[in-house]
């Protein structure tokens, strides 16, 4: 146990050196002149408008923890499909028994070989691990569906919310109501005299 917690300080101690020794070196070796345009804040090569600190629209957070959230959640799509693939190929009944025992060590992580008649998963079992992968990917994809209609639902996905609550508004005031149909009137003496 002591000679794991040495190996343990002495990565810290050498992962700290790594980092550290670089940055004071460079703090005694670069030359300190300021000016004020190397002391300007640097906004992507435009010159600063307005002060710095001010308030970030929380939509740029929303959108950057869903694309996180989404992106995750996708990136348990690939693990499964090596799995589900493995799966359905053993599921064949017409493999050989050596390309079996080949696969049955890829899909259970064993080194080649390990796998023994006795020990090799058959068809059946395959395809009983097949279709039990594919109801678990459709019971995440659906929670993956599910939580993207909530989103898309409750507007997070709507860039300018405002003005698509705005647009919303105008369309229900633009909506044509049922047409009055006018009494047509014949123009009297009084009003013709009027008109000219």
């Amino acid at each position: 146990m002591t000679d794991l917690n040495i190996h343990f300080l002495l990565s810290i101690l050498a992962g700290s050196t790594l980092v550290l020794l670089p940055l004071l070196i460079g703090y005694f070796v670069r030359p300190s002149l300021p000016t004020e345009e190397k002391d300007a804040p640097y906004e992507c090569g435009e010159p600063a408008i307005g002060s710095s600190y001010i308030q970030f629209d929380v939509r740029f957070y929303v959108v950057a923890l869903l694309f996180i959230i989404f992106d995750v959640e996708v990136a348990f799509f690939f693990p499964w499909a090596l799995i589900f693939g493995g799966a359905t190929q053993l599921a064949d009944t017409s493999l050989p028994p050596v390309v079996r025992s080949n696969l049955t060590d890829r899909l259970l992580d064993l080194p080649p070989g390990t796998t023994t008649a006795d020990t090799v998963i058959s068809a059946v079992d395959a395809h009983t691990i097949a279709k039990l992968g594919f109801l678990d990917i459709a019971v995440f994809f659906g929670a993956l569906v599910l939580g993207f209609a909530y989103v898309w639902k409750r507007g997070d996905l709507d860039w300018v919310r405002a003005m698509v609550e705005q647009a919303r508004q105008n369309a229900a005031r633009a909506r044509p109501t049922m047409p009055i149909p006018a009494l047509e009137q014949k123009p009297t003496a009084a009003a013709a005299t009027t008109a000219s």
